[in-house]
């Protein structure tokens, strides 16, 4: 029999609702959550899983052949496509509403907008409506949706965005790409890889936010691949004919594509779920406190990237965890550990987020770069070292490339930064950031010796960079 009362309601099943969810049943309260399209939501069906399953393969091959004694291999692109599939469930999310209900988390498909206080009103696709109560919390985890840029013509040139990129079933002969960021770069990378010539506009240069050396070997290296990377290129006009889109660049240029992909960032997916009900302003990122809590209510969660913190799967799955401790710890009667680094906040967000780019090469970073530390007011060491050197990286592929960046707070001989470019170097990340979050002394980390001959050999040769009369 179905109940219209928990303890909490989640609106979104994302994986950042799914865990603040299982979170406070873990801590014994009931849960339901509200989800309108696919359980899973976008990490699962149209962004971290099916865009590294399509860079996967071709990744593969080019450093299978890399290798000296490896001779030919071709990509199969139907396979490629059909193997994204298989990481998709086709689309299907059977499979998890099987763990919601194996966790004991209720589901009401539907849009779910606020219409009161702890109340949620859902309509469902025949347009029927139920309305469900929060005793304690209501936590809204509905992500972000793609912007599309207001370029004169672009909206009605039917634009892809990410959506459209990562569950296409067919690779068109011609990719126009606008935007430099994460999603610009590693769709390149990946339809590149699939046969489909690409070009790559970015406003300025591809990867801005991260250290000035990424995004310029990413930029080489998409160059190598074949594509054609504009860097500090507007776009003034999109228009689509029958044939093809004609992308005019701010020089007057024009560049004619089979399809045009939007990549230039995200927009909060709050327009449509009652925020004015409860003083809220509908279409804008929630701002929260660091248990995630609402500014101003005692029941109201936004969690996630919808609260636009850190736009990023991985942080928002630890928000919910957090999050989902804190509601039930409030609805237990129990302390809130809201110090620095306490059980019930996300500190994480302000100086330690890793972030990988799976593009060719990877990068991978986490904490300040060069220049947000020094913007912030820190005293600090750059430690810049050639990945290539190191032994374990040569004998991964022959000629290998890559670089390694370690920012020092040298008043305190801790790390604040750290950034890896070249094959393969998501792998190294943990470590900088485990050396971050723990505020490791630069003396105890001569102390943590990299087994040889591998690529985590790198921390080595930064340290000796650094000095132990630094340190």
């Amino acid at each position: 029999m179905s109940t219209d009362e928990y303890d909490l309601i989640v609106i979104g099943a994302g994986p950042v609702g799914e865990n603040v969810a299982d979170r406070a049943v873990q801590g014994g309260l009931t849960a339901v959550i509200v989800e309108s399209e696919l359980v899973g939501g976008e990490c699962s069906y149209w962004a971290c899983m099916p865009s590294k399953a399509l860079l996967r393969s071709a990744q593969a091959l080019r450093a299978a052949q890399h290798v000296q004694g490896v001779i030919g291999g071709e990509l199969d692109p139907t396979a490629v496509l059909a193997r994204r599939d298989s990481f998709t469930s086709d689309w299907s999310d059977a499979g998890q509403v099987d763990w919601l209900e194996s966790a004991g988390i209720d589901l009401v498909r539907g849009h779910g907008r606020l219409t009161g206080e702890r109340e949620v009103t859902v309509e469902g696709a025949d347009g029927t409506e139920r309305v469900l109560t929060a005793r304690h919390a209501v936590a809204i985890s509905t992500g972000t949706d793609a912007a599309i840029p207001r370029i004169p013509g672009l909206a009605e040139s039917n634009p892809w965005t990410s959506r459209e990129a990562t569950s296409a079933q067919e690779i068109p002969a011609s990719l126009a790409i606008i935007g430099g960021g994460v999603v610009g770069v590693e769709m390149a990378t990946a339809y590149a890889g699939l046969g489909a010539e690409v070009t790559l506009i970015a406003r300025g240069e591809l990867l801005s936010g991260m250290e000035p050396f990424a995004g310029e070997r990413v930029a080489a290296s998409l160059r190598d691949l074949g594509v054609d990377v504009r860097t500090n290129t507007g776009t003034d006009r999109v228009t689509r004919d029958a044939d093809a889109v004609t992308i005019t660049l701010s020089g007057g240029e024009q560049i004619t594509a089979a399809e045009v992909l939007a990549a230039t960032g995200r927009i909060p997916r709050s327009g449509d779920i009652g925020l004015d009900a409860v003083g809220l302003e509908p279409g804008e990122y929630i701002t929260t406190d660091d248990t995630l809590r609402v500014q101003g209510s005692d029941w109201l969660y936004a969690v996630g990237d919808v609260n636009g913190r850190v736009l990023m799967t991985h942080q928002g799955k630890y928000q919910a965890r957090a999050a989902g401790d804190a509601i039930a710890a409030r609805a237990n009667g129990d302390g809130i550990d809201d110090a620095a680094w306490g059980r019930h906040v996300a500190t994480a967000d302000e100086a330690a987020v890793p972030q990988v780019v799976f593009a060719e090469p990877e990068v991978a970073s986490v904490g300040l770069t060069a220049k947000a530390a020094a913007d912030a007011g820190y005293t600090t060491r750059v430690i810049d070292q050639d990945l290539g050197a190191v032994a374990g990286a040569s004998l991964r592929e022959d000629g290998y490339s890559g670089q390694a960046r370690m920012v020092v707070d040298t008043e305190r001989d801790v790390i604040l930064g750290a950034t890896f470019v070249g094959p393969d170097v998501a792998e190294l990340l943990q470590a900088a950031t485990v050396a971050i979050v723990g505020e490791v002394p630069i003396a105890r980390l001569w102390h943590a010796v990299p087994a040889y001959p591998a690529v985590s050999e790198i921390w080595l040769r930064m340290l000796e960079a650094y000095g132990r009369d630094s340190a």
